[in-house]
């Protein structure tokens, strides 16, 4: 699997991410939307891979405005980080690209082998973390393949467009906790996410121009109820189930 010369985490990572070069290596496989594997270097040589989302190649859906997938995956990152949880890669909006604007996500480098239905039931416990994330950041799209372990035995969640909407759309593999009491520690980070956006927190202010103020305002309810009630959900149906399930 294709590699960049490392970079320092925090700081110069993100800062590569937000400012370096962006050049567009290839489609990258079995994706809906367009989804570029980059290469972005900065000005002192620094270099890394990031996956490149331009919003001009998003398919058009009847219950997604047009054009916000890749700003969902930015809010889906911004919450992660609010939570502390990371579940998902450091991820960043820019404005500019060699195909437009779109979202900038590190790349992982993953073992391809591994997904949900192959790292459970070992992990469990980052898995329950995850379920807890997809419901309050309400994921419509949560597939097995979309689980991956890193050579640092991380496991992080991406392809987090398909987020935030009003409606409740949660659509997940992760279903094997369904009615099992949600971590305390879990809860307590949810109802502080719940009182960080309601009291429109410094961080607040990047989310809002990422999703509108009826999402934020139902992302603050979904953490609070789940912070409340202290339970994961039931599958309603069927559709409770995204497809392809890997």
């Amino acid at each position: 699997m294709a590699q960049a010369t490392p970079v320092p985490n925090g700081d110069v990572r993100e800062r590569l991410l937000r400012e370096g070069r962006i050049k567009a290596r290839g489609l990258m496989p079995d994706c809906s939307n367009y989804t570029y594997l980059a290469h972005v270097r900065g000005d002192a040589g620094a270099e890394t891979l990031g996956v490149y989302k331009p919003a001009q190649g998003e398919t058009p859906l009847d219950d997604f405005p047009d054009g916000t997938l890749g700003k969902r995956e930015v809010a889906a990152y911004l919450v992660s980080a609010a939570l502390n949880w990371q579940v998902v890669p450091l991820t960043v909006y820019r404005t500019a690209g060699p195909l437009g604007p779109g979202s900038l996500q590190q790349f992982i480098v993953a073992d391809v082998s591994e997904h949900y239905y192959t790292l459970m039931p070992a992990r469990a416990t980052d898995f329950r973390t995850m379920a807890a994330f997809d419901v309050i950041v309400n994921n419509a799209d949560r597939k097995s393949g979309h689980c991956l372990l890193d050579g640092d035995g991380h496991i992080w969640g991406v392809d987090n467009g398909l987020t935030f909407h009003t409606i409740p759309k949660l659509r997940t593999v992760i279903w094997e906790f369904a009615g099992e009491e949600v971590p305390a520690e879990l809860r307590r980070d949810a109802q502080r996410l719940a009182e960080g956006l309601v009291a429109a927190e410094g961080w607040v202010k990047s989310l809002k121009q990422l999703i509108s103020g009826a999402e934020i305002r139902a992302l603050a309810q979904r953490a609070r109820r789940l912070a409340d009630e202290g339970r994961y959900p039931e599958p309603s149906s069927r559709w409770a189930y995204p497809w392809p399930l890997i």
